[in-house]
């Protein structure tokens, strides 16, 4: 199931706008992490395999996630990069 989270962060990188901001790995290992915590806390949650909320979740946890962190890195990352820029000039 993680290998179906990363591939959602894969594809994610290139749909989401803003990619020059984050790694390559950076959105398919979020995807992988959370669609395997999503996973494994519906099972222990006591949902089993045949249920189809075990298989919605762990594969829109994800999207939801990724998608999230791609936009806040895309806003944040420019600004504190140009910051972090100019502080390590100054110091020259």
């Amino acid at each position: 199931m993680p290998v179906l989270g990363a591939a959602i962060g894969a594809i994610l990188r290139y749909v989401v706008p803003g990619r020059g901001t984050h790694g390559l790995l950076l959105l398919p290992a979020i995807g992988a992490c959370t669609t395997a915590i999503a996973w494994v806390l519906m099972v222990v949650g006591g949902f089993s395999l045949g249920e189809p909320w075990i298989w919605l979740l762990a594969l829109v946890a994800p999207v939801v996630t990724c998608t999230i962190a791609a936009v806040a890195l895309a806003r944040v990352r420019p600004e504190r990069d140009a910051q972090r820029l100019q502080r390590l000039l100054a110091t020259r």
